[in-house]
């Protein structure tokens, strides 16, 4: 599957947030990258440009090409309820983002090699689709031959987020996608409506 394998503390400075996650080098140089990027003086964006880093933010947060982004956006306006949070909701339930939220692996691209590589199951079934959309009831869990595994071990315990939405078990390696959050529940500094307005032109 396709995906973005680029330099990530430099997008990440480029928002000036960490949206890959804790990041040594953007904590050092947390300004615009490039030669005047500590002095540089931004003038003022148009409102395409913000409603477009708007959505390459949520696109490098998620780890989701434009293509498959483009696709959730429409389902998204077809879906009830409001369409820059059902957008973001999609995310959310993604198998790849649900593996990452449990603490399973420590980043979203460690949850999508993980689900690829086989490593996950969804409700006693292999699943290595990434993008697989989880729903309420779901039971996410590290197969048995990968509960062993370093990687694994390492990230749960580091781990100490909670959600409301989703439970875990450590001992059995087994949780529950509980249900849909809802926006006020996740986290990211995304601005969905931008997003909802820069597709809607």
């Amino acid at each position: 599957m396709a995906r973005y394998t680029g330099p990530k503390t430099k997008i990440a400075r480029k928002f000036g947030q960490a949206i890959f996650g804790d990041d040594k080098a953007f904590d050092k140089r947390n300004y615009p990258p490039g030669q005047h990027g500590p002095n540089k003086r931004r003038g003022k964006k148009s409102e395409y440009a913000i409603q477009l880093m708007e959505k390459q933010k949520a696109k490098y947060t998620y780890g989701i090409l434009e293509k498959q982004f483009r696709n959730m956006f429409k389902r998204a306006t077809a879906a009830p309820g409001i369409t820059g949070e059902v957008l973001l909701q999609l995310c959310e339930s993604r198998l790849d983002n649900v593996v990452y939220r449990m603490g399973v692996a420590p980043t979203r691209s460690g949850a999508r090699q993980l689900v690829s590589h086989r490593h996950i199951t969804v409700n006693g079934e292999k699943v290595n689709v990434p993008s697989y959309q989880l729903k309420a009831g779901d039971v996410v869990s590290v197969r048995e031959k990968s509960k062993s595994l370093e990687a694994i071990q390492n990230s749960l315990a580091n781990s100490s987020s909670v959600y409301e939405w989703i439970t875990w078990n450590t001992d059995t390696m087994e949780g529950t996608y509980v249900s849909v959050p809802a926006r006020i529940q996740i986290p990211e500094q995304i601005n969905e409506q931008f997003i909802v307005e820069l597709y809607s032109k």
